[in-house]
């Protein structure tokens, strides 16, 4: 019995991925049927703030970069999208009413560049790209990182959102852009097509998800904790980490540009308020509450915080934000790590019951010791490149370091790989 169980788990750990997959797909497909229009509309602005938890997961999570600032990106996707459908709304030729009252007969040349519905699926994700790179490279070039990076961002979603209200006559100030009809040519309010956008949403989600992870199981994941575990060694290793984070940072910036453009038809508006500080404190406080070290965790814990803001809100109208805050305060103070704390329950309840044990112990013992002894050889055979490129730079020469180790403090954590998440 316990081994037919001990084979199961076993099957189970190598294919989760494929198994949670598959079960991600089903629920997808459920939802609609069992769900009402407005419940499903909320699960699809919920998806939209998941989004943006998958790339701070990354970023954070695995790169160690305090993204305060996320609703730059989230607010720039949004308004690429909202443009193309205002756009799409008025027609050729017209105006948005807000900028006929300024007396505007033409619409800027940033808005007919989105006119074109191929140039704004591409800009929503490209235009937060650029923007998260070119950032990137003038910051983590520089060395900023730590509490530094953090305020930085936090500073600039701040300006990004007075630029938005000071520039009225172009982007609807405080107002910002709303009143949507259609998108991509489909009517907003049939219920058949908000269903389809919340499939949008939901298979948005899954592909990022499965994108971080990915990226967590390649060489690019390694890469990513090493610099933000030993910074330094990996400079001695001849890496750049500047170019990581950037990496790192780009994809978590083109996340929640995608996340900010699926905002627009689901919500109906978007506005300074939807993409300032505060908000993007809020996008933070899922991931901590989730577990940011975890793939799932920044997708759970979203989607937790933001069903009950929705119904402390309800609830509570007046003081259901210190209700919020408290939790906050209590996730903190007693599960640092969030809801991914709790990852190891499952290991010590079969260590518990005895599940895994007798036969598939003495093969996981051998595997285990066959992968500790080729990566103690690795090493051996990776500090002896490296005595020798010390050898050879004394006589002169001029040779790269070896990955695998560091006269420093031993294996490079990479080829431990005992601190990934």
């Amino acid at each position: 019995m316990n081994k037919n169980l001990s084979d199961l788990t076993a099957k189970f750990a190598r294919n989760k991925a494929l198994i949670g997959t598959v079960i991600a797909v089903v629920l997808i497909f459920i939802a609609p049927s069992v769900m009402s229009v407005y419940n499903l509309g909320l699960l699809s602005k919920y998806l939209c703030y998941a989004m943006v938890a998958v790339g701070i997961g990354l970023a954070w999570g695995q790169g160690g970069m305090l993204t305060l600032g996320q609703g730059l990106f989230f607010g720039l996707g949004a308004y690429v999208m909202a443009i193309h459908m205002n756009l799409e709304d008025i027609g050729p030729g017209k105006v948005p009413d807000f900028m006929s009252q300024y007396g505007i007969t033409s619409v800027p040349g940033f808005w007919e560049l989105f006119r074109n519905p191929v140039i704004a699926i591409i800009g929503v994700a490209a235009v937060p790209g650029i923007v998260a790179a070119l950032l990137g490279w003038a910051v983590f070039g520089r060395g900023v990182r730590g509490a530094y990076f953090a305020i930085l961002s936090q500073a600039l979603v701040a300006a990004f959102a007075v630029l938005l209200i000071g520039q009225s006559k172009t982007t609807g100030g405080t107002n910002g852009l709303n009143n949507f009809k259609g998108f991509f040519g489909y009517d907003l309010n049939d219920p058949a097509n908000q269903r389809m956008i919340f499939l949008i949403c939901a298979f948005l989600t899954l592909a990022m998800v499965l994108i971080v992870h990915w990226i967590r199981k390649s060489f690019m994941g390694d890469l990513i904790i090493g610099v933000r575990d030993q910074e330094n060694r990996m400079k001695f290793l001849g890496y750049n980490p500047a170019s990581i984070k950037v990496f790192a940072f780009t994809v978590a910036a083109m996340f929640a540009g995608i996340g900010g453009a699926m905002f627009v038809p689901v919500v109906g508006i978007i506005s300074p308020s939807d993409i300032g500080v505060t908000p993007s404190i809020l996008m933070l406080a899922g991931v901590v509450i989730g577990g940011r070290t975890t793939l799932l965790g920044p997708v759970i814990g979203t989607l937790l915080v933001r069903f009950a803001e929705t119904q402390l809100s309800e609830a509570y109208p007046s003081a259901w934000t210190y209700i919020e805050g408290l939790i906050f305060i209590l996730v903190i103070a007693f599960v640092p790590l969030g809801l991914g704390q709790f990852k190891g329950v499952w290991p010590w309840l079969k260590e518990k019951i005895g599940l895994g044990k007798g036969q598939s112990d003495g093969s996981e013992q051998g595997e285990a010791s066959g992968s500790r002894a080729a990566k103690h050889a690795g090493v051996a055979s990776a500090a002896a490149a490296e005595s020798a490129s010390v050898a050879g730079t004394g006589a002169g020469g001029a040779t790269a370091p070896s990955i695998g180790t560091s006269s420093a403090s031993g294996p490079h954590p990479m080829q431990a790989k005992a601190v990934k998440a």
